[in-house]
């Protein structure tokens, strides 16, 4: 079975990776996820279903109208929403000719007021003022004016993290076991690439080695790594913390991480809108400033399992997907 990711989807479809997000919160749609990855994926029959359901939306069936099309075997549900909304299109219809006939009646006493040279007042004719205050078009607007200022507030609020919402945390200095894998496709880099990859790979070197007995106390960090020379693939780096005295074999590589501030945000989803957030809260915030590390480690830009020694070594070891995102930092002035 094919499973497509919810980029190739956003791509696809011409929609927003959020809005995904939101069909899928309001129980339109459903994704899974393969293996270890926190990336969403969608099966056949639910790409069927959002291409219904985008449909739907082209013809201006609100969401809670078609999550019952969709659920109802009866015609008769189909038909009662698809009337709603062509009474309130004929509504409209109605009310744009009628603004259409006013901005004709408008423009033809204007110009008689340039030909007369008369300078002329048009919200002082009482007669069109009342015919336009009727219409059901314009109190429809100001409604939506209203909504949409509300939402504009909310999605600015949701689009800003807070002091509240950052960590600040030291990340320590580490010697590291690393892996790098390179994508086999520039366009689907989480879907059967590096990433995945070196999370397989970082798996079997961890219980091949039984570090989590040897150092509970391991770290799984990973991030993405430089494009390939013809730019259309990506690498995906992971390491894990490991002994000092500790010697590794091919392909991993012994690194040392010196270790550093940071701005820390918990982003379980998977989804990583929150590397946007976070730069932006990094980038414009009073007291600390960007500071860019080694360029061998994404400047400093990674990404931290926190749970990590679960999923090597406890039974039953999926305990949840939490990912701080981790942007370098150090202090103003």
């Amino acid at each position: 079975m094919e499973l497509r990711s919810i980029g190739v989807m956003s791509r696809q479809f011409g929609i927003s990776a959020r809005t995904l997000r939101y069909y899928e919160q309001i129980g339109l749609i459903s994704s899974t996820k393969k293996g270890e990855s926190a990336y969403r994926y969608y099966d056949a029959q639910t790409i069927a279903r959002l291409r219904r359901i985008i449909i739907l939306r082209k013809l201006r069936i609100p969401l809670k109208q078609i999550a019952n099309i969709l659920q109802s075997e009866n015609a008769t549900t189909v038909i009662e929403s698809f009337q709603q909304n062509l009474n309130e299109i004929n509504d409209e219809i109605t009310a744009l000719s009628t603004i259409k006939n006013i901005l004709e009646a408008f423009i033809a006493r204007l110009n008689q007021s340039c030909l007369a040279d008369v300078k002329i007042n048009l919200l002082d004719d009482e007669s069109l003022l009342d015919i336009a205050d009727s219409l059901t078009i314009s109190r429809m607007s100001f409604k939506e004016e209203r909504m949409m200022e509300e939402l504009n507030k909310a999605s600015e609020q949701l689009e800003k993290l807070s002091d509240g919402d950052v960590r600040i945390t030291y990340l320590p200095p580490m010697t590291v076991a690393s892996i790098i894998r390179m994508g086999v496709n520039g366009h689907m880099r989480y879907f059967g690439s590096g990433e995945m990859q070196t999370c397989i790979d970082l798996h079997n070197f961890i219980r091949e080695q039984h570090l989590a007995e040897a150092y509970p106390s391991l770290r799984h960090i990973g991030f993405t790594g430089e494009k390939s020379p013809d730019e259309e693939n990506h690498a995906y780096e992971r390491w894990v913390s490991i002994p000092d005295h500790m010697e590794v074999a091919s392909p991993f590589v012994r690194k040392y991480f010196p270790g550093g501030l940071y701005a820390a945000f918990l982003n379980p989803t998977g989804d990583f809108d929150g590397w946007k957030l976070l730069c932006d809260w990094g980038m414009n915030n009073e007291k600390y400033t960007y500071d860019a590390r080694e360029p061998f480690c994404n400047h400093g830009l990674l990404e931290e399992h926190l749970n990590a020694i679960n999923k090597f070594d406890l039974p039953d070891g999926d305990q949840g997907y939490q990912i701080d995102l981790l942007f370098p930092i150090k202090a103003k002035g």
